[in-house]
């Protein structure tokens, strides 16, 4: 495993248990955290023996969104490290939807501002029962700028407006019936539902996990008819998976 200052990484079996280790921060996202959570996505998603990955976070929280301390210091007098930081935040709420591995988020304490945008960019939640979960950022005089793009497309209009407006957080009950988890638990066992999730998704095939999570986020953004035509494509696709499969297993 690499040398990594701010994040930990463990394998049970398939799974992958990335953990953000800022604890003293809230798991705040500064520039270290954010690229070393970028790359070991992506090294888990190219990784052959890995086929889940569960995110989470050490301590009370799993994360309270950007370092403020560090995006301060970021002046319109260093445009360059301003968009390279906006590009860097950017790259890593995008990985998820561009990764053939599931990725499931177990979330506790705090998930605001960024963090609530890394709990949902995950492809599946579990939040506990006492999680914080909101955008507090217009408390601040900040925007919730490229965590809007994920709210957005997973709940409705009126509802992503009403949460980056009012700034008002949910617990685990508000958030699930907004449709922004899928399970939620008690606190204490957050991270062994999210484990137990991978561990079912793991066992599947990873051509056809792969191929399931590409089709669904190609269908999600589009028309009926061009989501079909990507429904179409994944059918021929897998129907010569299994001719392969079945003729292998033939002449054993």
């Amino acid at each position: 495993m690499p040398d990594l200052k701010h994040l930990l990484i463990e394998d049970r079996g398939a799974v992958r248990i990335l953990t953000l280790n800022r604890p003293d921060k809230h798991n705040a996202l500064n520039t270290q955290l954010t690229r070393e959570l970028l790359d070991s996505l992506r090294a888990a998603d190219r990784d052959p023996a890995i086929h889940a990955v569960v995110l989470t976070g050490a301590g009370k929280s799993f994360c309270a969104g950007a370092d403020t301390k560090e995006f301060s210091a970021l002046t319109p007098e260093d445009p360059h490290a301003v968009s390279s930081r906006a590009d860097l935040t950017t790259a890593l709420h995008l990985v998820f939807s561009q990764m053939n591995k599931p990725v499931i988020s177990a979330v506790r304490g705090n998930a605001l501002g960024g963090g609530a945008g890394l709990a949902i960019a995950c492809d599946l939640c579990v939040m506990s029962e006492t999680v914080r979960f909101g955008y507090p950022e217009l408390k601040h005089g900040i925007v919730a700028a490229v965590v809007m793009a994920n709210l957005v497309r997973q709940v409705g209009r009126k509802q992503a407006f009403e949460l980056v407006a009012l700034g008002e957080p949910l617990d685990g009950a508000g958030a699930q019936a907004a449709g922004l988890c899928n399970r939620v638990a008690p606190d204490d066992i957050v991270l062994d539902t999210a484990l137990e999730l991978a561990h079912r998704i793991a066992a599947w095939s990873p051509i056809a996990m792969a191929t399931t999570k590409r089709s669904f986020h190609r269908a999600a953004d589009l028309g009926l008819a061009q989501a079909l035509e990507v429904g179409r494509d994944a059918n021929v696709m897998m129907r010569g998976f299994r001719k392969a499969a079945d003729h292998a297993g033939k002449e054993q």
